[in-house]
């Protein structure tokens, strides 16, 4: 056992938070001091830049690359990300096999006056930096406008009360975890508004040839969210996705059985696409890619540029 394992995390609050819950865990299921985990905060460009959607600048790999290469070069021993956040490939040299266990993956409402979406006004302004969630709230409420939100969750809710916008979408496990749950105005349900790949699931990734590290993550496993998280996260492989596929995806697991289903929509948002399949949970791989497959037939490209 190594005497000291670095955690590597964003910056944010929020994923300070999803480190020390990973910290933790891993003191829990080893013999090592709670002093011999460091948690380590890293600055990554998506944090650094907010004023534009991050498909622009990127994509989705601007919250992970920084706290990646940290890890490639042995600073770190574990990276903690919101597998939301996670391109759908991985980095060479990097293993992603460990999850805690999922959040609660439901989006919410926070909006001034603590109003409902159809109870907000018309042509209300809607901050999200997501197309999924403008196109599906726009499939609810047409007239309202949607607008680009970026930050912190601390930092959207100030936004929203400074007057720049009427309501603002949010995921459940960000507010939970914060303890900020008194902001919420509705909590949607997953079939309002299914939510993004992997939503509410916290991912331990290390170096593939780190076999001590290996070993600690296996036990930390949860074994039902890593057949969740991989299901899901096929069908996002199987359409290469990127940060402008506006794609919702959720799985549930009952008995024996894995139920997942999946929104895709057009580049405009004019168009949707929908998937829902159950199979044995031993299928859960081939599952994503059967969704993924049936998805990119029926949408026949229109959801990439």
């Amino acid at each position: 056992m190594k005497r000291k394992i670095i955690i590597g995390s964003r910056g944010s609050k929020l994923a300070l938070l999803y480190a020390k819950y990973a910290k933790d865990k891993i003191f829990r299921n080893t013999e090592l001091d709670e002093k011999d985990i460091i948690v380590e905060s890293i600055s990554t460009k998506g944090d650094q830049v907010q004023n534009i959607k991050l498909s622009e600048i990127g994509g989705k790999g601007l919250f992970s690359s920084n706290i990646e290469k940290e890890l490639l070069d042995g600073n770190i021993d574990i990276a903690v990300h919101a597998l939301k956040d996670m391109p759908s490939v991985e980095t060479k040299g990097l293993r992603t096999r460990s999850f805690l266990e999922r959040n609660d993956p439901r989006e919410i409402l926070v909006a001034n006056g603590k109003k409902k979406l159809n109870q907000l006004n018309f042509n209300s302004i809607v901050g999200t930096s997501s197309y999924r969630r403008e196109f599906q709230i726009k499939r609810i409420r047409p007239d309202i406008n949607c607008k680009l939100i970026r930050g912190n969750v601390d930092t959207r809710i100030k936004k929203l009360r400074n007057g720049d916008y009427d309501a603002i979408i949010l995921s459940y496990a960000g507010l939970k975890c914060l303890e900020l749950d008194g902001e919420i105005s509705e909590v949607f349900s997953i079939n309002q508004l299914i939510p993004s790949v992997g939503q509410g699931i916290i991912a331990l990734q290390c170096r593939d040839d780190d076999k001590e590290i290996i070993s600690i993550l296996d036990k930390i496993n949860h074994k039902e969210t890593y057949m969740r998280a991989f299901s899901e996260r096929n069908i996002l492989k199987v359409l290469e996705g990127d940060c402008e596929t506006a794609i919702g995806a959720h799985s549930i697991i009952i008995d024996n059985k894995i139920i997942l289903e999946a929104e895709l929509f057009s580049l405009d948002g004019s168009q949707r696409f929908y998937e829902k399949k159950t199979d044995h949970l031993d299928n859960f791989l081939q599952l994503g890619d059967e969704i993924g497959k049936n998805l990119k037939i029926k949408s026949n490209g229109s959801y990439k540029s």
